[in-house]
């Protein structure tokens, strides 16, 4: 029986490309290539596409590749001397992470394409990329979350409006960039600036007191499937997930409890809410939703991964190995899934 041929797209011209090109060396190292055969596109941080062997360290030197629009072509023009080889493809999964990965430009461009992908559609993508606007989902659907203000492009706040601490953070963006933790009122000008760096819209919210949890969920045609949760165990400061000089090599101030030291009632509630949260938001395929778990054992929305790291520290594959589904497995699931309900 021919291999499937799975596009897989990494890298990208934003803040979080190094976490990309890590998250698919490690798909390379679980994906079953005698059912699949894979096609490595990766994007530079100028936004250059490339077609390589696989995320080695030489994959921005390879052939230029275009994913086409045209959906008679239904998967890539690969760059020839004397013009394009086209190359069909049956499914793809992009492994991007943060602007134009999560927030629906990418997929955009398949739903044009006319290829199945793995993950969130256009719209879910791009409501959960907007902290502001998945707030305001949510709390439509009775869901807790922090209380927030936006803050438009050089719009201005009145500080003394504020219940501090709170977290200043672009509206936008990925992981734990431009984010400060502000105690005082003279700490949020530079808060706001270091903020709309990543973004023009910026989000403020008052803290949360309680311990932030995880929850991966997967989709599968039987419904929907949890991980393991996991708690975020500080050891100082606030939950940077990616240390911005080397987002590659993970936390410097967090480690991960996987099952989080919780009651099990608590952790059904978390679980359950996950999902409450993933059907409310429209995601489809995958997400990780992000919590915080209060004193008085209430769930409150932090925000939601559209398509979470796959690194070998990240949290996502490892609350689903801890269920009995290790990465080799997800990914065959993921791709599964996917062309099981193909039509959008």
């Amino acid at each position: 029986m021919s291999r499937l041929k799975v596009g897989i797209i990494f890298g990208g011209a934003c803040e979080e490309h190094p976490v990309s090109v890590k998250s698919a060396r490690e798909v390379a190292g679980n994906l079953d290539t005698e059912k699949y055969e894979p096609f490595w596109i990766g994007i530079t941080t100028d936004g250059d596409w490339r077609l390589c062997d696989g995320p080695d360290a030489d994959w921005e030197n390879a052939r230029p590749v275009t994913l086409s629009p045209d959906r008679s072509v239904h998967g890539l023009l690969i760059g020839e001397r004397d013009g394009y080889e086209a190359v069909r493809l049956d499914v793809v999964l992009p492994v991007l992470h943060g602007r134009l990965g999560e927030d629906g430009a990418i997929q955009g461009l398949l739903e044009l394409s006319g290829i199945p992908y793995v993950g969130c559609g256009v719209q879910a993508s791009a409501a959960c990329m907007d902290k502001a606007l998945a707030y305001t989902l949510a709390r439509s659907a009775g869901i807790a979350t922090p209380t927030w203000w936006v803050v438009a492009e050089d719009g201005e706040v009145d500080p003394d409006r504020l219940r501090y601490p709170v977290f200043v953070k672009p509206a936008r963006s990925g992981s734990s960039f431009g984010v400060s933790k502000v105690t005082r009122a003279d700490e949020l000008p530079s808060a706001l600036s270091a903020a709309r760096q990543y973004d023009s819209k910026v989000l403020i919210e008052e803290a949360v007191s309680g311990s932030e949890i995880g929850c991966a969920v997967l989709e599968e045609p039987s419904g929907l499937v949890t991980g393991e949760v996991d708690r975020v165990d500080l050891s100082h400061g606030f939950f940077r997930i990616h240390q911005e000089d080397s987002p590659e090599t993970g936390s410097e101030n967090s480690t991960f409890i996987v099952p989080a030291d919780i009651s099990d009632e608590s952790r059904q509630l978390v679980q359950e809410t996950a999902k409450t949260i993933y059907r409310t938001l429209g995601c489809a395929g995958l997400a990780r939703v992000d919590m915080f778990l209060t004193d008085d054992g209430q769930v409150v929305l932090n925000e939601v991964n559209t398509m979470p790291g796959m690194t070998s520290y990240s949290r996502y594959p490892r609350m689903m190995a801890a269920a009995g589904v290790p990465l080799p497995d997800l990914i065959d699931r993921l791709i599964s899934t996917t062309l099981h309900g193909a039509k959008r």
